[in-house]
Order: structure tokens, then C-alpha cells, then sequence
């Protein structure tokens, strides 16, 4: 899932980013930061929500169920879309783009403030692989602190007990009265691991691989 998530996130992001940048090619805060939520929204809706609803819903029927229903990827596919529709691979949508939105919007403002800090007065200061990279584990790392709570409730609205809740709202509230508030940062320490160093990856990556292709594939 990882490639076509993160080829519409970076494909939404410059999409809505040459739309908003001024004549020097800059950007201001506000319009990053609204980059970066279009990027997240756009890949929840064509990606994530259906994968992520599709992986929760295998993990439950498998670990938790004693009597698992389905019978493989295809199998569990079919059975989810007979008995619940289309609708049925999107459970959670709302928590989702929440997810996302907040998560890259969070991660490229980050990442952008980062790499500002580091060149300075010199705008055009190229950073190095380590620098992009510790700059991605650092934005990784601040959307996992700032957006793990969404996440519980995006799992918790996607799994086979998401009929005990109302609805998202009615989901974080109990969890909140009836679990207490830590129970949102459950298991944040090995994501926030995962997270930043996945983030880090990413952006390194992105930025040689358009190098790359400034190289090899001349535009006006």
C-alpha cells in the first residue's frame, strides 16, 4: 500500500503547490500547511481508507474472531462488498481523512520549517541526505504526537466491533469516560519509532529520486 499512498500524497501535494507558489517559487505557511492537508485528504480517500478498513477487518476476523469468516484476500474482499456494499470497505472515511489530513499536514509543514531553519539566510543552500532525513524523523515524529488519538478512533471505527459506536464522536467519547484519556496514546512508542523513521525514508528518497529526474528529464 505504501507506493500508490505515497504517489498520490507527493502527486496532491506539488499539484496544489504550483497552484499556490509566487513568482520566486515560495510559499507561505498557511498555504503548506494547506498542501499538505489536500495531500492527506486526496490519498484517505483513493487509498488508505479502503486498505486500511480491508487490513483492520482481516486482523479482528483472525486474531479475535473463534470462528473467522473469511478465507483469504480475495474471499474476505467479496464477503465484506456482498454483505455491507461499497460502503462496507469504506468504514471510518471521516476519522481517516482526519488521519491523513492532520498527518501531512503536520509532516510537510514540519519538514518545510526544518529545512528553512537549516539554510538560513541561504535560500538556495541544497540540504544533505542526513539533514533531509533527520528533518523527515522529525516531522514523522510530531505527527505521530499530534495525531495518534485520530488514529485509535480510525481503528477502533474499522474493526468488527465498530457497531458498539454511534458514530467517530460517540467512539472517542467512550473511549474517553469509559477507558480514560491515555488510552489514545496506546502503543504510541513503537509508531513513533516506525512513523518518523518511515517519514525520514520517504522524504530523503523523494528529493534524490527528483533529483534524478532533473537529470535525466529536461522541462522548461
Amino acid at each position: 500500500m505504501s507506493i500508490p499512498k505515497v504517489g498520490v500524497r507527493f502527486t496532491t501535494y506539488e499539484s496544489v503547490a504550483n497552484r499556490m507558489k509566487d513568482e520566486n517559487g515560495k510559499m507561505t505557511r498557511p498555504q503548506t500547511v494547506m498542501a499538505g492537508l489536500m495531500a492527506g485528504v486526496s490519498e484517505a480517500i483513493f487509498v488508505v481508507t479502503p486498505m486500511e478498513t480491508i487490513k483492520v477487518k482481516f486482523i479482528h476476523d483472525w486474531v479475535i474472531s473463534p470462528t473467522p469468516q473469511y478465507r483469504g484476500f480475495v474471499h474476505g474482499v467479496s464477503k465484506i462488498i456482498q454483505q455491507q456494499g461499497i460502503s462496507g470497505i469504506y468504514k471510518g472515511l471521516v476519522p481517516t481523512i482526519a488521519k491523513q489530513g492532520t498527518n501531512q499536514m503536520i509532516r510537510f509543514f514540519v519538514y518545510g520549517e526544518c529545512e528553512k531553519f537549516i539554510q538560513g539566510d541561504d535560500k538556495n543552500k541544497q540540504l544533505t541526505k542526513l539533514q533531509r532525513f533527520m528533518c523527515g524523523a522529525l516531522a514523522g515524529s510530531a505527527s505521530v504526537i499530534g495525531n495518534t488519538p485520530i488514529d485509535v478512533v480510525k481503528t477502533r471505527m474499522q474493526g468488527l466491533e465498530s457497531h458498539k459506536y454511534k458514530n467517530s464522536i460517540d467512539c472517542a467519547y467512550q473511549i474517553a469516560t469509559k477507558e480514560g484519556i491515555l488510552s489514545f496514546y496506546s502503543g504510541v512508542m513503537p509508531r513513533l519509532v516506525r512513523v518518523s523513521m518511515d517519514v525520514a525514508f520517504v522524504f530523503t528518497l523523494y528529493h534524490e529520486v527528483n533529483k534524478l529526474l532533473d537529470k535525466i528529464w529536461k522541462t522548461n
